[in-house]
């Protein structure tokens, strides 16, 4: 049971936390596409965007959260996920409407979106510096220790007070984010426009509104991303940027252009990564007497070194890609 234990806190709940930062933020990456049919390579950069607007607002307000009993991080996330989808969208009126209003082709603005990327990065380090920084600016972070019921068992279930904001929040999100989609006139618009963008005008359905909509979700949804993700470990200003690659894999994964298909392409890409640096050899040790020499000897069976996880997400890409090209939910093919 102690094996379980420790398979439960390495693998279930480590990877459900990575998958849904993963989900999150393939759900935006894949509804720029849908919508403009480029790869937005700043979505990283909006994420930690996000979390650095949380960082200033609680730091500003650091006792917003007490009447509520709740960290002032999220307390002040609705006002940074404005600001974030403030700043997605004059992003896009700034630099990416020009260029579309040219006609350039899709890998043009790719290069811009790289471009933008790099100015966020500079000016993120600009004023917040290099170093780290914990969200948590009016209290701990609560860690939760939860002691199995059965004999012998000493390791608990351990799991953090963001943590579960996280897996709440994404659940809402996600489920709102369909309501939206498939309720709303809006949502059935973008849907129109996602399919057939030339169609769609045609038919009365104002182009410039939806653009504008879609990097609204998609600047919310990254501040979402970044600001839970560096509520469980800490803000840097490179955090979101690194987990760039492994969110468009998932976003291909799941079927690109299909935000359903990033949820799902987000916990398989998480899951994997947890599973391939998860050391086998803990679960083995009931075992040990009934197997052979070099198995029980062996310290670490894990598929990968964790320095080299970010491999795992491009293995699944190639293996999904080989044998459904347009990714688990049919998406769109690049």
């Amino acid at each position: 049971m102690n094996e379980l234990v420790f398979f439960i806190n390495n693998v279930v709940i480590a990877g459900s936390v990575t998958g849904s930062i993963y989900a999150i933020g393939a759900v935006g990456v894949t509804l720029i596409f849908s919508i403009m049919r480029f790869a937005h390579f700043a979505h990283g950069d909006m994420m930690t965007f996000g979390a650095f607007m949380v960082l200033l607002l609680a730091s500003a307000f650091p006792g917003a959260g007490a009447a509520f009993g709740v960290p002032a991080a999220l307390v002040l996330l609705p006002v940074a996920m404005a600001l974030t989808a403030l700043l997605a969208v004059g992003i896009d009126r700034a630099f990416y409407k020009p260029l579309r209003a040219h006609g350039v082709k899709p890998i043009v603005l790719v290069i811009g979106s790289l471009g933008v990327t790099l100015m966020l990065q500079g000016l993120i380090r600009l004023f917040s510096g290099t170093g780290g920084s914990s969200l948590y600016v009016d209290d701990r972070k609560e860690i939760f220790r939860l002691a199995l019921p059965f004999e012998g068992v000493r390791a608990p279930v351990v799991i953090t007070e963001p943590q579960l904001w996280l897996f709440g929040i994404t659940l809402v999100a996600v489920v709102g984010l369909h309501l939206f989609l498939t309720r709303s006139r809006l949502g059935k618009a973008m849907r129109a426009m996602s399919d057939n963008p030339d169609l769609a005008q045609a038919s009365g359905i104002n182009t410039n509104t939806i653009v504008a909509v879609t990097w609204v979700i998609a600047g919310g949804l990254a501040a979402i991303a970044g600001t839970l993700l560096s509520l469980d470990v800490t803000f840097k200003p490179d955090l979101s940027f690194f987990l760039l690659l492994p969110i468009f894999a998932a976003a291909i994964v799941g079927g690109v252009g299909h935000p359903f298909g990033a949820v799902a392409g987000g916990f398989v890409v998480g899951f994997a990564e947890t599973l391939a640096v998860f050391n086998w050899s803990v679960l083995l040790r009931p075992f040990r007497d009934s197997l052979p020499e070099w198995l029980t000897q062996a310290g670490n069976l894990a598929f990968v070194g964790t320095e080299y996880k970010i491999v795992v997400p491009f293995f699944i890409l190639v293996v999904i890609l080989v044998w459904r090209p347009t990714g688990i939910f049919k998406g769109k093919v690049i």
